[in-house]
């Protein structure tokens, strides 16, 4: 399941302090292989039940970067949107994502540089209100000037 905002893109010009975007998706088992296959990070604590199960996660969990890729798709589809390039990303995982988890994804412009495009924005993954993933984004935003 996926929800989220309108997807486009909000030019440099027309973006505020405080602007914020979302989405949420429910991380399935799919979302999870599909992700080790492509990163090529087999970990088992993703993959195995048994081996997961002994660990102090008690169980199988998304790889951290799976959920931090929901902030780039805030990012590269809402806001600023398409045509965004990334430029930097601090990330601090808190708490597991487990299959089956409905995550919220958010992102909130905190400062800006019209000039040079630059936008900076707080990012935030939440599971049923629990904080698991914080962090700052700093991206180029497209301008209705310059492209």
């Amino acid at each position: 399941m996926l929800d989220n905002m309108p997807r486009g893109t909000i030019c440099i010009e027309d973006i505020e302090i405080g602007m914020t975007r979302h989405l949420r998706k429910v991380v399935t088992d799919t979302d999870i292989e599909m992700f080790a296959q492509v990163s090529t990070d087999h970990n088992p604590v993703h993959l195995d039940d048994d081996y997961a199960r002994d660990t102090i996660f008690e169980g199988r969990i998304a790889h951290g970067m799976l959920t931090a890729g929901l902030i780039s798709a805030v990012i590269g589809e809402q806001l600023p949107g398409h045509g965004t390039i990334y430029l930097g990303q601090s990330l601090r995982f808190l708490a597991p994502v487990r299959p089956g988890d409905m995550v919220l994804a958010e992102v909130t412009v905190t400062d800006m540089d019209i000039r040079k495009r630059r936008v900076k924005m707080d990012c935030r993954c939440s599971v049923d209100g629990k904080a698991v993933l914080e962090g700052e984004a700093t991206v180029l935003a497209p301008s209705a000037k310059f492209d």
